[in-house]
């Protein structure tokens, strides 16, 4: 019992403390869609079945999926590439680079970093998105030597 009063204690604080700094904790769920449906863009199809979206775009949002470089080539290439294919994708849902919040980037090798910040540096406007970067343990999907993908805004 002393468990569930402690949550509930704990629940408590930090309800009073988001209230206090204006910031509400609780999502609604029943306005995602009110001003518009769900639209996806470049259904993957397997055997008549959608395996997954290129991008799906809900009200003023825009994910972009992971963009990936099927190619031989070296990582500067392979990010420029990749970059191109994320920006056809935004343009195809109304959005931009410059609309972008957040990119995830994904290194087969962590030694590419540097070569692929020299490509990525000012593909995004004079106000880059937030970034994460990771090196992949058993590599990218499809030999590529990086994958990105995006969210951003309309």
């Amino acid at each position: 019992m002393k468990k569930l009063e402690r949550r509930s204690t704990i629940k408590k604080l930090f309800t009073s403390l988001a209230g206090f700094a204006g910031i509400s904790l609780v999502a609604k769920a029943d306005n995602i869609g009110e001003s518009g449906d769900k639209e996806v863009f470049n259904v993957t199809e397997e055997q008549d079945v959608p395996l997954f979206s290129g991008s799906t775009k809900l009200n003023n949002m825009v994910f972009v999926a992971g963009k990936g470089a099927h190619f031989d080539g070296d990582i500067k290439d392979h990010t420029d590439h990749v970059l191109k294919e994320l920006e056809k994708e935004l343009k195809k849902a109304g959005s931009s680079m410059e609309k972008v919040l957040k990119v995830n980037v994904y290194l087969h090798d962590l030694n590419d970093y540097k070569g692929m910040n020299e490509v990525y540096k000012g593909r995004f406007g004079s106000k880059p998105p937030v970034r994460t970067t990771v090196a992949t343990y058993g590599g990218v999907p499809g030999d590529s030597l990086v994958e990105m993908d995006c969210i951003a805004y309309i």
